[in-house]
């Protein structure tokens, strides 16, 4: 009786070497197949958020000299991303503005307001989901008149979730944008410049004594490229346009008051949002290509570690000796 082993010798070179070379290019076209998902799920599924320090060193010596021995009141107002939405308490920017949590970077040990305003307290009023509407008609009439003796810091988000709600859910009306066009949204960007406007000169009326608002701008979540990627919200033509004219609000009413100051956290974060995986975008950082959001529109610890940087530093030109 003839066995398996004795076909398999019975068989010519010729029809060895076929075999041979049809698995090897069987192997190959798996292997690419392989390679190419797995560059697939890493470019446009996967979103590493890293770790360790996020976002620009701060320097260390504007923190070994009291910056002001007055009684000095930091205030929060605005929306999650000053709330803290996603992270751990301790670790949002407003907390880590005030002392540094347990565990904190190791290069940001001693770099907070505790540290240079020996008489600071704390209040933060900011809620998450809410607008720019939302700030002006419930969060400021919240502030008390404050006596001229206390300093006033006031730090403030507002305007990002007038774009992004309602996810496109339903039609775009004005605070809740998503969807909408330029055309339909020009006259909401000019009532956000007026609200804007009577938000911060309320703020400033309140108090007494020296004052100042610390404004960031709104970051974009795509990476500059307006595209949503898998996260299921639908397209929005533009997206871009509408923010960017937000940001110039935010940016002219910082050029009109002397007191208010721009903290750009746009720009910095560009990079870090939902294509921080594709190495062929202009915005993809090299130094750091991870995600620094929780969410789609909120920031992750990294991302909260970056904002508090950024804050510092705006900080810093104002009132560091």
């Amino acid at each position: 009786m003839t066995t398996a082993v004795d076909v398999k010798k019975e068989q010519p070179p010729s029809r060895r070497r076929a075999l041979r070379r049809r698995l090897a290019l069987w192997a190959i076209v798996m292997g690419g197949l392989a390679v190419l998902s797995g560059g697939l799920f890493h470019c446009y599924l996967r979103r590493p958020v890293g770790s360790g320090p996020a976002g620009p060193d701060v320097p260390e010596a504007p923190f070994r000299e009291v910056w002001s021995d007055k009684q000095v009141l930091l205030l929060g107002i605005g929306d999650s991303v000053t709330a803290g939405y996603g992270a751990r308490k301790g670790y949002s920017y407003f907390d880590r503005l005030v002392r540094n949590p347990e565990g904190d970077v190791a290069d940001m040990k001693g770099k907070c307001l505790s540290q240079v305003f020996p008489n600071l307290s704390a209040r933060n009023i900011a809620v998450s989901g809410t607008t720019s509407i939302d700030h002006l008609d419930r969060q400021v009439p919240k502030l008390e008149p404050q006596p001229e003796e206390v300093l006033g810091i006031v730090v403030m988000s507002t305007g990002g979730n007038d774009l992004i709600h309602d996810y496109g859910r339903s039609p775009p009306v004005e605070s809740a944008m998503y969807g909408a066009t330029m055309e339909q949204a020009k006259p909401w960007i000019e009532n956000f410049r007026k609200r804007l406007d009577t938000m911060v000169r309320r703020i400033r009326g309140s108090f007494a004594g020296e004052s100042h608002v610390f404004l960031a701008n709104i970051f974009d979540p795509t990476d500059g490229t307006g595209s949503t990627g898998f996260t299921g919200l639908p397209s929005w033509p533009d997206a871009l346009r509408i923010l960017s004219a937000y940001n110039q609000v935010l940016a002219e009413c910082a050029d009109r008051y002397e007191f208010v100051h721009l903290v750009d956290i746009h720009g910095p974060f560009l990079g870090h949002g939902l294509h921080c995986t594709k190495f062929w975008l202009e915005h993809y950082r090299f130094s750091d290509p991870h995600y620094w959001y929780s969410i789609v529109e909120d920031p992750n610890e990294r991302g909260y570690d970056a904002i508090r940087r950024l804050f510092l530093l705006e900080m810093i030109e104002v009132f560091a000796p």
